[in-house]
């Protein structure tokens, strides 16, 4: 059995609890109790978290346990040396360390990360980078594993980072029926962006925020400036103006980083071709593809390919 402890203090992001559910929905789907989770802090008793009320913690036991998880909080003070101590204990008798969010700086200061890869939520980076010189961070990360160490960006990244760890103990199987359960209507690799295409496009008006929504699942129909003017109603020429006024962006730009997107997500819950990503995502050929990736990542698919065909051996490490 896996023993799993989610390790909270003062003023701890409550959102951080969420990941107790999909261990408690493995336990379920298998039937049987493959997972102990244990809310914990040094000495036990009620903990406040960030929203004003207090949950009722184990304290921490003398034997450790698998995986300790460090929660996120909001505040970035120091530490308090008693959670450090606790955490470098953690890291000598467990198998797994994780910190959500902010909770890096927690493994950070307690001297886990040095020379390692991390990631943490990107608002914070450039605080991290300079407090923690040392560290490989990867803002741009969902989540990052190095050896021991597992680190996950923003709150929500963690019910990502428990799925990971369960596909890592028990299989993709399992951590896709989790995720179904859960209705999790995507499971978001460690490759993933912080950051969502739609969201950094941030249209204003409900005409320009539909037509995005209409592209957005429709990616391999024609999306040319006069289709998309007509789901918003609006000429052509009216359409693009607004849009560049709401977005920053021209049409062509914005769809490209849809697309973009979308071949992400699907490199990494599937290993179909460069050839069936392209046309599944609108880019038509694996050309156009390959010039797209270049010009926003850097590297040509093959390479994000081979880097996620990859990961599962890092995480057992």
């Amino acid at each position: 059995m896996h023993s799993v402890a989610l390790v909270v203090h003062p003023n701890f992001q409550s959102l951080s609890l969420s990941l107790g559910s999909v261990f408690e929905c493995a336990n379920l789907l298998r039937g049987e109790q493959a997972y102990e989770f244990h809310l914990v802090s040094q000495s036990g008793g009620a903990v406040m978290c960030s929203q004003g009320f207090s949950v009722n913690s184990s304290p921490w036991r003398a034997e450790g346990y698998d995986t300790v998880i460090v929660s996120g909080y909001l505040e970035l003070d120091t530490p308090q040396a008693s959670l450090l101590e606790l955490v470098r204990t953690a890291a000598a008798n467990s198998r797994r360390v994780v910190s959500l969010c902010v909770g890096a700086f927690v493994l950070a200061e307690a001297g886990l990360l040095e020379g390692k890869r991390a990631t943490m939520h990107w608002l914070h980076a450039p605080a991290f980078r300079q407090r923690y010189p040392q560290v490989q961070l990867e803002e741009d990360r969902l989540f990052v594993v190095d050896g021991q160490i597992w680190t996950g960006a923003g709150m929500s990244a963690g019910l990502d980072l428990a799925l990971a760890m369960v596909e890592n103990d028990l299989g993709s199987d399992l951590a896709r029926r989790i995720a179904r359960k859960l209705i999790i209507y995507q499971r978001r690799g460690s490759e993933q962006s912080q950051l969502s295409a739609l969201l950094e496009l941030d249209p204003k008006s409900d005409r320009i925020q539909l037509a995005m929504a209409y592209a957005r699942e429709n990616l391999t129909d024609d999306l040319s400036v006069e289709a998309l003017a007509e789901v918003a109603r609006l000429s052509p020429r009216q359409f693009s103006r607004v849009f560049r006024e709401e977005t920053g962006k021209t049409p062509a730009k914005a769809i490209e980083s849809l697309r973009l997107e979308a071949a992400r997500v699907m490199m990494e819950t599937s290993r179909h071709p460069v050839e069936v990503v392209a046309k599944a995502t609108g880019f038509g050929d694996r050309e156009r593809m390959r010039q797209a990736f270049l010009r926003a990542f850097g590297k040509p698919p093959q390479a994000m390919q081979k880097a996620l065909f990859a990961a599962p051996a890092q995480v057992e490490g």
